[in-house]
């Protein structure tokens, strides 16, 4: 029996609008945790993040029910938001002692870090043209810290970190979405990271200032409206499409670190993160393909072209 490609799914204005409002999301949220940074420790802002994140997921949870919250996977969820948490601790950190756009042009790094567990978690089978893209997003890595220059920066390392951390948490939501609704891996994140991140933050708790509280209310609502819009964007329109989408993150929070706290990005951190979001744009270009490769028959069901 022949067999059939799996259609792809074109850009629609829709998904680009929803990817855009992501993008812009994730961008003010860099901000306001910055801004909210001015008095509180990153670990008390993350608390707050998932706290008022987990507010503004009340709606959903009132409109879809508790029946959207019916689960047999819940040990994977909580190791979801312990890689999840631990991500978001570290990312946040370096987001208040990095140039902000250093520290967002490093968390494209996450991709990357996603192939190799991919291979070591998931099994997936990544050739030549994929590790070859991998090792030259390092190189922009590399580009960005010049640690032969400067000398290697804590923070710097930290974002790093993150992305790998991210990673780990992205392959496990992998495995959520093959049975779990997408609002519903949303909810069970903040419902519970929001008790979690409040462990590392007591240690280091200070009562907010009444423009604290402003910022990290925005900080946890921005949060959960990027991760909505993400998810449907990406139920729209093929990941690899909307992927380019996502560099725009970087100049809107130079720009705006440059009006707000006098940041300037140096061509350096331009050049490398050209590099590295090259490489994570080539690595999903070529999954999409490999996965539209794939062919349907219903005597033996899907089965999955060799990867090259």
């Amino acid at each position: 029996m022949r067999a059939a490609a799996l259609p792809s799914q074109p850009l629609t204005g829709r998904g680009v609008a929803l990817m855009i409002g992501s993008v812009l999301c994730f961008a003010l949220m860099a901000i306001t945790i910055r801004l909210a940074s001015d008095q509180l420790h990153p670990f008390q802002i993350a608390f707050f993040r998932n706290l008022f994140g987990l507010v503004f997921t009340l709606p959903l949870i009132w409109r879809a029910g508790l029946s959207l919250l019916r689960t047999d996977r819940l040990r994977l969820y909580f190791l979801r938001c312990l890689t999840g948490l631990s991500a978001m601790l570290t990312g946040f950190w370096a987001l208040v002692h990095l140039p902000l756009a250093q520290a967002v042009a490093l968390s494209y790094t996450t991709p990357l870090f996603v192939t190799i567990l991919a291979v070591l978690v998931l099994g997936e089978v990544v050739r030549a043209r994929r590790w070859s893209a991998v090792a030259i997003g390092f190189v922009g890595v590399l580009v960005i810290l010049r640690p032969g220059v400067d000398g290697l920066q804590f923070a710097a390392l930290v974002a790093i970190a993150s992305s790998a951390l991210s990673a780990s948490s992205a392959i496990s939501i992998k495995f959520l979405s093959r049975t779990e609704p997408a609002d519903a891996i949303v909810i069970w994140m903040v419902l519970i990271m929001t008790p979690m991140s409040l462990l590392p933050a007591l240690p280091v708790w200070v009562p907010p200032e009444p423009m604290s509280w402003l910022w990290v209310i925005l900080t946890g609502g921005l949060g959960t409206l990027g991760h909505l819009c993400m998810t449907r964007a990406y139920k729209l329109a093929d990941v690899s499409a909307l992927q380019p989408l996502n560099f725009l993150q970087l100049p809107i929070v130079a720009f705006i670190a440059w009006l707000l706290f006098a940041e300037h990005v140096d061509a350096w951190t331009v050049v490398g993160a050209t590099i590295i979001f090259s490489s994570t744009f080539y690595i999903a270009r070529r999954e999409a393909r490999l996965h539209r490769a794939k062919v349907i028959d219903p005597e033996i069901g899907a089965e999955s072209m060799p990867n090259r």
